[in-house]
């Protein structure tokens, strides 16, 4: 009989509980959810995009301001908890290299990277002791990074994290994929990622821990994964919907009244597809309407802003802000599941306690 989860092991990082929950922009995941899931014994992550934004420094230096955000973020984390706490970066953004010195520079533990290939990583955060986890959304994606880091930089990365199309934010998927993707998409992933893993750490003596993300809701999913092999989940959209999120009432009602229609595919200027729940922004730029911005930073590499629908990170920063109807508000595919807002410990109590049960049975 299992009494407890094995803990997750990234280096010489201890995670008591596998699970991570995901960074979530534009200022979801601070320090008060990060540090509540730490001090729970998971791992907490900052999302490092727009911690700047709303500020008269951003308009200003919008890298400055981003770096200034980040930093305090970091630190105000590291005051709450003892726990393991880390940071995500979307590979997008257009001053990627300067937020990860930043990272490193503040020496938080761990510094996942998707939306995109952080192909440079390693050196960015070169001299430090953080641990770098990439985000992958196929087995090719995993197979190039590790050949890239091993020729370049000759390391590994410190985990990987398999995100499926049913994950909420920015996909790593086309517009067309997401759509209808089949049930068991994550899984086919994680078995691709992991004989690819496996081979590497047979020939190089290395252990790479595996994370699955991407619509998993409860302990039912996450006991799937671990019998699959996995080392840990990563969960985002349920840690919303508890005490500790610091986003508005408005924000969590959405989430609590969403029903399975509401959650829609977009586009975004960032030039992935992301999957939100539907608002009058989101039905405005469905039906063809461009949303009138003006842009002094150009803080993603792929918008063009004379031509972008609408600026993602003012949506972002709106949804934080209680501006629901001008907002881009991300959820995972699971979101209409969730009906009531609790505690960081009850919810990780539960998904312990369910993923225990479920593992048992098998």
């Amino acid at each position: 009989m299992i009494n407890e989860l094995k803990p997750l092991f990234i280096g010489d990082l201890e995670v008591k509980i596998p699970i991570i929950q995901g960074g979530m922009g534009v200022a979801i995941s601070t320090a008060s959810l990060v540090s509540a899931v730490a001090n729970c014994g998971g791992a907490g992550t900052i999302a490092s995009v727009g911690l700047g934004y709303g500020t008269e420094e951003n308009d200003k230096d919008f890298v400055k301001a981003s770096r200034r955000g980040l930093q305090n973020e970091i630190r105000r984390t590291k005051e709450l908890t003892q726990g393991v706490i880390g940071t995500n970066i979307l590979v997008a953004v257009s001053n990627y290299e300067d937020l990860a010195r930043v990272v490193a520079q503040e020496k938080a533990d761990f510094l996942v990277s998707g939306a995109g290939l952080p192909l440079k990583l390693p050196e960015y955060v070169e001299g430090s002791s953080i641990k770098i986890i990439p985000i992958v959304s196929s087995g090719r994606a995993a197979a190039i990074i590790l050949k890239t880091w091993k020729k370049r930089y000759n390391r590994f990365p410190d985990a990987v994290v398999v995100e499926g199309p049913l994950a909420g934010g920015h996909l790593g998927f086309k517009f067309e994929e997401l759509i209808n993707p089949p049930e068991n998409m994550l899984e086919i992933l994680v078995n691709d990622v992991l004989k690819i893993i496996r081979e590497y750490e047979k020939e190089f003596n290395v252990f790479i821990p595996v994370v699955a993300a991407g619509g998993i809701f409860d302990g039912k999913d996450a006991a799937r994964f671990f019998k699959l092999g996995v080392n840990a989940v990563q969960m985002a959209t349920r840690f919303v919907a508890t005490h500790e999120c610091s986003v508005p009432d408005e924000f969590k009602k959405l989430y609590l009244e969403a029903k399975k229609e509401d959650i829609v595919i977009i586009k975004s200027p960032v030039g992935m597809p992301g999957r939100s729940i539907k608002t009058s922004l989101i039905e405005r730029v469905v039906e063809g309407k461009r949303e009138e911005f003006r842009c002094n930073y150009h803080c993603l590499k792929t918008c063009n802003p004379s031509t972008a629908p609408y600026c993602i990170a003012k949506a972002l920063f709106n949804a934080v802000s209680g501006k629901i109807d001008d907002a881009v508000v991300f959820s995972g595919s699971n979101v209409y599941r969730i009906n009531k807002i609790v505690s960081v410990k009850e919810l990780m109590d539960e998904i312990v306690e369910e993923t225990i049960a479920a593992l048992d049975k098998s």
